[in-house]
């Protein structure tokens, strides 16, 4: 009797250090359909992710996730050069079916901070950062013997590349990051410093940059 009580009651423990959340897998499309999911006990959180990229004279572009996780996949962070910007924001909590979706503004403000932007093949333009941008960004790709740059403001987060594992666990990797691209960072005014650009590479490569943060 003692021991099917203890059984018992190892049963009942393990039940309820379980944790129910919302879940949201996206497909390579950027569309899922929302369910639940016991989490495994390693998750102690449910988690929410919401990726947005604004870019001028489009409408943006969303992309969702929700799921298990651990307080270290709550980041946010962005990355901006200035005529797109990519933004990534998650949420954790700790009780059940609480990972409702983070709010991004679409308008935010600047914080003071300035860094240059490529305009064209003029890439000693001032960029206002945004939000939490708190360092410059410089990013470097080549194509066909070609080297294309583009400039901007990004968050710490992103520079550091701290938002990585529970993008790629919510979304099944479903996009490979691209190792060609190399991302400098560094803090302080325009200190990611002006040079020229190929303007017709830069337009080819500009997803391209984005894949290889929020993926």
């Amino acid at each position: 009797m003692f021991l099917f009580t203890l059984v018992l009651g190892v049963l009942l423990l393990q039940k309820a250090d379980t944790l129910d959340c919302y879940e949201c897998t996206p497909d390579p499309y950027g569309t899922c359909k929302e369910g639940q999911t016991t989490c495994e006990p390693v998750f102690k959180q449910c988690a929410a992710l919401k990726q947005v990229t604004f870019a001028e004279s489009i409408s943006p572009i969303e992309v969702k996730a929700r799921g298990c996780g651990t307080p270290a996949d709550c980041v946010e962070g962005s990355v901006n050069y200035g005529v797109s910007r990519a933004v990534v924001k998650s949420t954790c909590c700790s009780t059940n079916l609480c990972n409702s979706y983070p709010v991004i503004s679409s308008n935010p403000p600047p914080n003071g901070r300035k860094c240059y932007t490529c305009v064209g093949e003029n890439c000693g333009k001032t960029l206002q950062c945004l939000e939490n941008e708190n360092y410059c960004i410089k990013s470097v790709a080549s194509s066909s013997g070609q080297t294309a740059t583009l400039k901007g403001c990004a968050s710490e987060s992103v520079c550091l590349d701290l938002k990585t594992s529970l993008i790629k666990r919510l979304t099944n990797d479903t996009v490979t990051k691209n190792t060609g691209i190399k991302h400098y960072c560094c803090k302080g005014d325009f200190c990611n410093s002006a040079s020229s650009a190929s303007p017709a590479l830069l337009l080819f490569l500009m997803p391209v940059f984005f894949m290889s943060y929020f993926s």
